[in-house]
């Protein structure tokens, strides 16, 4: 690698297309897919189903946009769904849950990315004149706030079983759901055999360029097209889009388990470092949230020493920087990121 160049460990949404992508797109057979004319978009569809196991799927401009799709075409305006108060949906979508969809958050906390059963059966309300009415459990895996940490399969069924028993559809925001399958040691299939909806991520671990994609039943997707149109994600040439996804399944899912051993090897070097702490224990995928407290700096300072040092990080006040490792780091890159951090914090510790 080039000695002088950042290293960019802000998140795995940096990555580029690869090579065999790019080619993908220059020779990608075309149509208008609102006609639903796009041969490379038909395929490339087929195959997201069938690696979510689900009927249909659903190619979306981002993952937001999906997640918000599902949110209305499970529930009607004026509903409550029932979230994670750490949840991406919650936090990180601009409040469209309600603005756009207009909905009803009931956020429950969770412990660490997990969501406790009790809790979560707790804030399903009856049904009574006076509370919108429950509709939704939406579920994250990979857990993004958390640090990236895999909810354990018996824990997602039983929210999943819970849900049901309760009147309420299940949506999983999976947009790592690959690499939650590949660290728990399961087929993606299991995390999704109880959901009715999953929205998966092309542009992270799977280093397209755009895109995102949205599984269910049939009559769900039909909706979802429609929502889709109304919120003016309808795509003409979108073949362009999909060929980039064709490869990403194809030849991106099983080189993830690289990105969690790079990410385990940068928390193992970071957590020696003085001033810093790393809890290995939520080490499980591409993501190392480092604890900056004990060198009395705020979030936004260490964030620029690091940047100063060469390494680019995202920030996770008050007291964590958030660094995530991806296709286009190697060995050499984590130890000369420890080796830029490590000067950092002698800079000021």
């Amino acid at each position: 690698m080039n000695s002088t160049a950042p290293i960019n460990l802000r998140s795995d949404t940096q990555t580029l297309p690869t090579p065999a992508m790019l080619q993908a797109i220059a020779s990608a057979e075309l149509g208008d897919d609102t006609y639903d004319a796009d041969p490379t978009v038909k395929r490339f569809e087929a195959m997201a189903a069938a690696a979510m196991g689900k009927p249909a799927a659903m190619l979306a401009i981002s993952g937001h946009m999906a997640n918000l799709i599902a949110l209305i075409v499970h529930a009607p305006a004026g509903s409550e769904v029932i979230l994670d108060a750490d949840s991406h949906i919650f936090h990180y979508e601009v409040g469209s849950l309600g603005s756009v969809a207009h909905l009803m958050p009931w956020p429950v906390a969770s412990e660490a990315g997990m969501l406790d059963p009790e809790r979560v059966d707790a804030a399903i309300r009856e049904r009574d004149i006076h509370y919108p009415t429950p509709r939704l459990l939406c579920l994250e895996n990979t857990h993004n706030r958390s640090g990236g940490r895999v909810i354990p399969v018996a824990l997602h069924d039983r929210l999943c079983e819970l849900a049901r028993a309760r009147g309420l559809a299940v949506h999983l925001d999976g947009a790592r759901i690959f690499n939650a399958a590949i660290a728990a040691g399961v087929s993606v299939t299991t995390y999704t055999a109880k959901v009715d909806s999953v929205m998966f991520a092309l542009t992270k671990g799977l280093s397209c360029p755009l895109g995102s994609v949205l599984a269910g039943d049939g009559a769900f997707i039909e909706q979802a097209r429609h929502v889709r149109r109304r919120l003016g994600g309808g795509m003409r040439q979108a073949g362009i889009i999909a060929a980039a996804g064709i490869v990403a399944l194809e030849t991106m899912v099983d080189r993830l388990a690289q990105d969690h051993a790079r990410a385990r090897l940068l928390a193992e070097g970071l957590a020696q470092l003085p001033g810093l702490s790393v809890d290995m224990t939520t080490v499980e995928t591409n993501m190392v949230y480092v604890d900056h407290a004990a060198t009395g700096r705020s979030t936004e300072q260490i964030i620029e020493l690091f940047a100063e040092h060469g390494v680019i990080a995202s920030n996770r006040p008050p007291r964590h920087v958030r660094l995530v490792t991806n296709r286009h780091h190697d060995d050499a890159t984590i130890t000369e990121a420890i080796s830029r951090i490590r000067a950092a914090i002698a800079s000021i510790v």
